[in-house]
């Protein structure tokens, strides 16, 4: 065979070759990018997954918070204005004062009371122990 005729077949070869060699890499390529698509959708449903739990406690606690507060108006003899209501984790804490001892511990079964609120801090003064 001459320089001229095998010239083309050499060509062909080396292409076949690179196309060869293009397919097999791009299966394993395929592979570790499928792998890593895989990876990166558990990271993000993880991710998402945990905001939205974050979310819902936050939800929870405002919603437990406007409860508490709603139950504190509504009973009588409590100045809903003058007791502070926050929330955590389920757990409501009380602060700001209140007339009378007793007033003290009906503004704690009160906010005990509400469904979901797991725990009550009393922070609450009563005005005789405020200004003494």
């Amino acid at each position: 065979m001459d320089k001229t005729h095998a010239r083309p077949w050499i060509v062909a070869l080396a292409l076949g070759i690179a196309l060869a060699a293009a397919g097999c890499e791009q299966r394993n390529s395929s592979e570790t990018v499928g792998q890593k698509l895989d990876r990166a959708t558990d990271k993000v449903a993880a991710t998402s997954s945990n905001a939205a739990s974050k979310t819902a406690e936050v939800m929870d606690d405002t919603a437990l918070t406007a409860k508490v507060k709603a139950a504190i108006v509504a009973e009588p003899g409590l100045r809903s204005l003058q007791i502070g209501v926050e929330t955590k984790d389920a757990v409501v804490t009380l602060s700001g004062s209140v007339d009378a001892p007793p007033l003290k511990e009906r503004a704690r079964q009160v906010a005990q009371s509400v469904s979901g609120v797991r725990d009550v801090v009393d922070n609450l003064v009563t005005k005789s122990t405020q200004s003494g």
